[in-house]
C-alpha cells in the first residue's frame, strides 16, 4: 500500500510513535501519584478531582511531548494535522526477518490514528444511539412529578429548565444533554418505588446536572480516545466515574441527611433493575460503576484517614501538580535533544544506507559538513532533483526506482548482512534488474556461481557479473574478474 508507506516515511510519523511510547511511563507516574492520592483522602471531591487532573495532564504532556518531537517546521504547524509533511527515510530495515525498534517507531502513528477514528466513531454512535431514547418508546412522566422535579431543581439551584422522561429502553435512570438536560428513567420506577425513594434517586441525577457532569463525560471520552492504547489512562477514566458517582451519592447524603434512606433507595433500584432488566446493561446509565459498591460505601463508610488527612491530601496534589509540571518541563526541554539525536540517525543511515552506491565524493563531504537539519533536508531535496529526468516535476522516476531496487536488496539477497551490503545487492542497486542471470549449481570441486549480464545501452554501458557462493550459504560475493 503505497499510501501508508508514504505515511510511515512522513518525519511526523517518528514523532508520533515515540511520543506514544513516552507516554507509556509518563501514564505510570501520574497512576503512581493518584494512587497515593486516593489512599490519603476519603473525600470524593478531592479524588475526583486529583482523577481529572491526572487524565488532562497525562493528555497534555503526550501532546507537548508529541509537539517538541516534531521537526522545526511542523512545531511551527502545530496547529494542521499531525501527520503533514514528509522527509526522507528508508523504508523499514530488514535484519534476517526481524524489524528493528526504531524501524518500527512510524508504523505506530497510522495505527494510532486508526484507533483515533475508531474509538471516536463508536462514541458517536453511542451517542446517537443513546439521544434516539428521548423519542423512542419514551413518554412524560406525571404531571405531579414534573412539579416534583422542579422543586428539587429549584432548592439544588439549578435554573435549567429540566424534563423528565419515562422510557421503555431505559434499564435506569440517566441523563440526556447537557444544555436542555433530560431525566430518562425506566418505565415503572416512578410508581414502583416510594415516593422519598424516587426523590432521592432524582436529586442524584439533579447533581449530575448541576455538576456538568455530561458535559465532563464527553471531554473524558475525547481524552479517552486520544489516549485509547494507555492502560493508565483506562484506569484513571475508571477511577473518575467511580468518584463522580461518589460525589452525587454525597450530595444526596448532604442534602437528605440520612445515608440509611439514600443506601436502601439504591438498593431498591438496583432490586427493580434485576427483576425488569435481568440480562440487560447500558453504558450510558447514571449508575455509574458498580452500585452494590456504593451502597457499600454509604452503608459502611470508612472512618476518617486523622486529622492530617486533609493537609496530606492538599500537600500531595500540591506535589503532584509540581511533580507533574516539573517532568513536563523536563520532557520538554530534553525532546529537542532527543528529536536531534533521533534525527541524526535518519541522517547517517541516509548517507551510508540509502545512498551510499550514488552519491558522489564531493557531495558526501558537502552533507558531511552540514549541521543544521533544514540545510540536510533541503540538501537531499536537491540531491533528488539533480537526478529527476523530469526536473521540476512533483514525481521522481529515479528516486522511486532506487528505493524500489533498494527494498529488493534488502528483501531477496540478505545473508549475514543486510542486502544492501552485498556484493549483488550492490550491482543490482546501481544497475538494476540484468538482463540475463545464468545459475550454475554447485559441483564436487566447484560452487554455486550466478552470471549477471547487462546489454549496453550506451558505449559506457553493459557488463558482466559473475557471484560465488563459496561457503553454500547464499553469501554470493563478486569474483575478482570480470569480463
Amino acid at each position: 500500500m503505497n499510501w501508508l508507506d508514504t505515511v510511515v516515511q512522513m518525519s511526523a510519523s517518528q514523532a508520533v510513535g515515540w511520543a506514544i511510547l513516552h507516554s507509556l511511563w509518563q501514564g505510570v507516574v501520574l497512576a503512581a501519584m493518584l494512587g497515593v492520592v486516593l489512599a490519603t483522602t476519603r473525600s470524593s471531591r478531592v479524588r475526583y478531582a486529583a482523577a481529572c487532573f491526572a487524565l488532562i495532564v497525562l493528555a497534555a504532556w503526550f501532546g507537548l511531548t508529541l509537539l517538541r518531537l516534531l521537526p522545526p517546521e511542523h512545531a511551527r504547524l502545530h496547529a494542521r494535522s499531525a501527520l503533514l509533511g514528509a522527509s526522507v527515510k528508508l523504508p523499514l530495515e530488514f535484519h534476517g526477518g526481524i524489524y528493528s525498534l526504531e524501524a518500527l517507531i512510524p508504523w505506530l502513528a497510522p495505527a494510532w490514528v486508526l484507533g483515533v477514528w475508531t474509538f471516536y466513531i463508536r462514541y458517536a454512535v453511542a451517542w446517537l444511539s443513546t439521544n434516539r431514547l428521548r423519542h423512542r418508546a419514551a413518554c412524560h412522566a406525571p404531571t405531579c412529578w414534573q412539579i416534583t422535579l422542579a422543586r428539587l431543581a429549584n432548592e439544588a439551584k439549578i435554573s435549567r429548565p429540566i424534563v423528565l422522561l419515562e422510557s421503555l429502553f431505559a434499564d435506569s435512570p440517566m441523563i440526556l444533554g447537557h444544555w436542555r438536560p433530560v431525566i430518562l428513567t425506566p418505565l415503572g420506577f416512578i410508581t414502583g418505588l416510594p415516593p422519598h425513594q424516587v426523590e432521592a434517586v432524582l436529586l442524584h441525577e439533579l447533581a449530575h446536572i448541576a455538576r456538568c457532569d455530561y458535559l465532563a463525560n464527553m471531554c473524558q471520552r475525547l481524552l479517552e480516545g486520544l489516549l485509547f492504547y494507555n492502560p493508565a489512562a483506562w484506569w484513571i477514566a475508571r477511577v473518575i466515574r467511580q468518584e463522580r458517582e461518589h460525589c452525587c451519592d454525597d450530595f444526596v447524603v448532604a442534602w437528605r441527611g440520612d445515608a440509611h434512606a439514600y443506601a436502601v433507595a439504591l438498593t431498591e433500584l438496583e432490586k427493580y433493575r434485576h427483576q425488569n432488566w435481568p440480562a440487560h446493561e447500558t453504558t450510558l446509565a447514571a449508575k455509574g460503576g458498580n452500585l452494590m459498591k456504593r451502597i457499600t460505601r454509604l452503608l459502611y463508610p470508612k472512618g476518617p484517614s486523622g486529622i492530617w488527612a486533609p493537609f496530606v491530601a492538599i500537600a500531595l496534589a500540591i506535589a503532584m501538580l509540581a511533580a507533574s509540571a516539573g517532568l513536563v518541563m523536563a520532557a520538554y526541554h530534553a525532546a529537542p535533544q532527543a528529536a536531534t539525536a533521533n534525527n541524526e540517525g535518519v541522517w547517517r543511515k541516509w548517507l551510508n544506507q540509502d545512498v551510499a552506491y550514488i552519491i558522489s565524493d564531493q557531495e558526501k563531504a558537502a552533507f558531511e559538513r552540514l549541521t543544521a537539519d533544514a540545510e540536510r533536508r533541503h540538501f537531499v531535496e536537491q540531491f533528488w532533483d539533480r537526478r529527476n529526468p523530469d526536473p521540476g516535476a512533483a514525481a521522481n522516476p529515479f528516486k522511486t526506482e532506487h528505493y524500489r531496487r533498494l527494498a529488493f536488496a534488502n528483501q531477496h539477497f540478505a545473508s549475514a548482512v543486510p542486502g544492501y551490503q552485498t556484493d549483488r545487492g550492490h550491482i543490482y542497486i546501481v544497475y538494476g534488474p540484468p538482463d540475463e542471470i545464468e545459475v550454475h549449481p554447485p559441483g564436487s570441486n566447484s560452487p554455486a556461481t550466478q552470471v549477471w549480464r547487462y546489454r549496453p545501452k550506451s558505449a559506457n554501458e553493459g557488463g558482466v557479473f559473475t557471484f560465488v557462493d563459496r561457503n553454500g550459504k547464499n553469501d554470493y560475493v563478486l569474483a575478482p574478474t570480470q569480463q
